[in-house]
């Protein structure tokens, strides 16, 4: 039964009352509001005919006005009258007061003459009844009425009068622009309550008639004390160690952020549409890698394309960033049917004249490969195609063994044998000095890619890029945070203790562009991540950032390392050289190659093993060509050593 509140509670339950923003009465507020009402016309009623004529002497009131309210009751309860939305009433609920003011009637009437006929007693004034139904009915109406006006009126006043008051951060001609914009606009939800800065200088200054707030001022004093509610920034305009150093300010002063592009980019002059609150997105953004978009036009224009796992976050972010190139052809290769249907709805209306194939297709299933690569002639290929969820692929590495190593080797083997030009294997950073079997897999694939670059009579460019986590990936655990947050809580953590790494979606498959350009052949292309999250911290952030408080609105908890994680990955072993790019974002890392004749008979040998589905033999076979990898957390960590000490 709605008028609403916001704020404190004054009952538990579904039905609570809220003090602080009018948005509904509860159900029982409005049952009792309506019995007063009941109880109101009937002693209306009584004195109006008393004044108008002499009542007769009737039974006493002590027992028929409880009898006429108590009939009136049982039918409001019968037809619910008190449960519509007040607000928004309709109607049906008009029906529903009416029937039960009218059946409260005849009843009454009804059991007055069968009181006269059994006993010869009058229990009430028929007119009494009559104009009790007429004064109920008015007034319950003229009270849902009276809620509804009171509710839009109370709405309006909430948007007149509860507007954020907000800082702008900086004092730059972009800020005071925005600023400028929100003083022009009485209709936002912001009031401008001047700016804030760093400068010392300005203490005493002010512009557009707003003070200026410098940022020990802020530190120093609580937002009630300034205010304020929240801050608005331009995230453009600052550099990243800047923008952690103000964020960490205003979350730890519990003061909310909102962040608005310069003033040029606005959309449609909706200032409103163009401000909200920053995301966490926003904080671990960064600039993207300057690619030389001559260069990879040159690789695409023209060109047929294949993008294996086309359908995934990477692969069909690749798949957008290339047909930018006026390819000739790109073909998605995906075995995902519905997320393959997707990107075609995609590219169809994003790029309606470049040429696409879709093709529904299992990589480890070389007899359905070659033909697509016989009748296509591709000048590029990207291999985004994997499985990559380390506890999924864990419990199941034949998996992993048929579509991480077979699927690489058939696409490997299938462009070389049909010259393509470049060959691009997209490898993560769990390749490196792997603790799980998708790492190891990884690794597994990487070898083999790379032996083919010396084989006698290929001419193809094997090149492998190897990055950490992207933001907003499937199984990514950003999105995961986010949709804990939302729900309530509590938002889930393996370890207190635990890093990652962090890059944008786009970012990554620039760099597999750039890679597919520059390289030469037999390289793997390893990305400056910077300094990695930790994931602990990266949680708090978001929650603050969601407006709410850590343990107190979001609990924290931790589940343990899951099968096969670690607590940091590494984008280079121990022992590894790199050599520079000339991007320095990019570097060439020197890993120990293997011979294709030894990672060919290899590859064999644990492709028949994960076919027996015999999980033991995979990973003792996977633990053999990749030495360094050793289990952790897994049920087969625990297994090998117990042949260890068995073999003692």
């Amino acid at each position: 039964m709605f008028l609403g509140i916001k704020g404190t509670k004054i009952t538990n339950g579904d039905n609570y009352l809220k003090i602080t923003s009018l948005r509904y009465l509860p159900r029982w507020m409005v049952f009792l509001i309506d019995i007063v009402i009941l109880v109101l016309s009937l002693l209306i009623s009584y004195l109006t005919l008393q004044r108008l004529i002499e009542l007769p002497v009737f039974y006493p009131a002590i027992y028929t006005f409880p009898l006429i309210i108590g009939v009136n009751i049982i039918f409001m309860l019968f037809l619910k009258t008190y449960s519509g939305i007040i607000r928004h009433s309709s109607f049906i609920d008009l029906q529903k007061i009416f029937w039960s003011s009218f059946l409260t009637a005849f009843i009454l009437l009804a059991v007055k003459y069968l009181f006269i006929y059994t006993t010869h007693i009058k229990l009430y004034y028929s007119p009494l009844i009559l104009l009790y139904f007429v004064i109920s009915f008015t007034l319950l109406l003229v009270f849902r009425i009276a809620v509804k006006q009171t509710f839009h009126f109370l709405k309006h006043l909430k948007r007149t009068t509860e507007k954020k008051r907000l800082l702008v951060l900086g004092i730059s001609n972009h800020s005071v622009a925005i600023a400028g914009a929100i003083l022009d606009n009485e209709k936002l939800p912001y009031e401008m309550a001047g700016f804030l800065t760093k400068r010392n200088d300005s203490k005493h200054a002010k512009l557009l008639g707003k003070r200026i707030i410098t940022q020990d001022l802020l530190i120093k004093k609580t937002k009630e004390q300034l205010g304020i509610e929240g801050v608005l920034l331009i995230r453009e305009l600052l550099a990243k160690e800047e923008l952690d150093e103000w964020v960490n300010i205003l979350l730890e002063k519990d003061i909310e952020i909102f962040q608005a592009p310069i003033v040029e980019e606005f959309s449609n002059n909706r200032i409103e549409a163009n401000i909200r609150n920053l995301q966490i997105d926003d904080l671990l953004n960064r600039k993207p890698i300057k690619i030389q978009n001559d260069e990879i036009m040159k690789r695409h224009f023209e060109k047929a394309i294949l993008v294996t796992g086309g359908a995934g976050s990477i692969g069909s972010e690749i798949v957008r960033q290339v047909a930018q190139f006026k390819p000739s052809l790109i073909v998605v290769l995906d075995q995902a049917e519905t997320p393959l249907y997707e990107i075609e709805i995609e590219m169809k209306e994003k790029f309606p004249d470049i040429n696409f194939k879709y093709v529904l297709a299992d990589v480890s299933n070389n007899l359905r490969l070659e033909p697509i690569f016989e009748k296509f002639k591709f000048s590029m290929v990207y291999h985004a195609a994997a499985y990559k969820h380390v506890p999924m692929v864990e419990h199941n590495p034949q998996e992993a063994i048929l579509v991480n190593v077979l699927g690489s080797k058939n696409l490997a083997l299938l462009a070389s044998k049909y010259k393509v030009n470049r060959f691009v294997m997209i490898s993560t950073d769990k390749a490196v000095n792997p603790t799980n079997v998708m790492g190891a897999s990884k690794r597994v694939a990487e070898l083999f890619v790379q032996s083919l670059q010396n084989t006698e009579g290929n001419i193809t460019k094997f090149i492998t890029t190897r990055f950490g986590n992207v933001l907003g990936s499937n199984g990514s655990v950003i999105p995961h945070f986010k949709k804990q947050i939302q729900n309530g809580g509590p938002v889930t953590i393996t370890h207190p203790e635990i890093v990652r790494y962090f890059m944008t979606i786009p970012e990554a498959c620039e760099l597999v562009l750039q890679a597919g350009t520059m390289g030469k052949g037999g390289e793997i292309f390893v990305f400056d991540m910077g300094e990695p999250i930790k994931i602990l911290d990266l949680a708090k952030k978001m929650i603050k950032l969601s407006g709410l408080e850590v343990d107190k609105d979001i609990k924290i908890t931790f589940t343990g390392l899951r099968p096969g994680e670690k607590l940091y990955e590494e984008l280079l072993s121990d022992d590894t050289k790199t050599l520079p790019t000339p991007n320095k974002k990019i570097m060439v890392s020197k890993d120990p190659c293997v011979d294709y004749k030894e990672i060919d008979s290899m590859t064999k040998k644990i492709v028949k093993a994960a076919l027996r589905m015999d999980k033991i033999e995979v990973v003792s076979n996977l633990k053999t060509i990749v030495p360094e990898f050793i289990s952790n957390n897994s049920i087969f960590e625990k297994f090998f050593i117990s042949c260890i000490y068995m073999l003692k």
